[in-house]
């Protein structure tokens, strides 16, 4: 889903732009241009920004190993 028409950023950018590394929203506006221009996007972009974050921080918390 189109989330920036500005500057053209998708959903699934800003999920890559997390997956590349961006940890705030102000890094995923650096990596992908979103929130930028006009400004109409960025609660959009913050929530599904937010969501990745959760989601990488989850999957990265399931490889780790617990002592018995």
């Amino acid at each position: 889903m189109y989330v920036c028409l500005c500057k053209n950023v998708t959903d699934h950018r800003i999920r890559g732009a997390v997956e590349s590394g961006a940890r705030s929203w102000r890094e995923v506006q650096q990596a992908t241009g979103c929130g930028t221009q006009c400004g109409k996007c960025a609660c959009t972009g913050k929530d599904i920004t937010r969501e990745a974050i959760r989601d990488e921080l989850r999957a990265s918390a399931e490889g780790l190993a617990y002592a018995v």
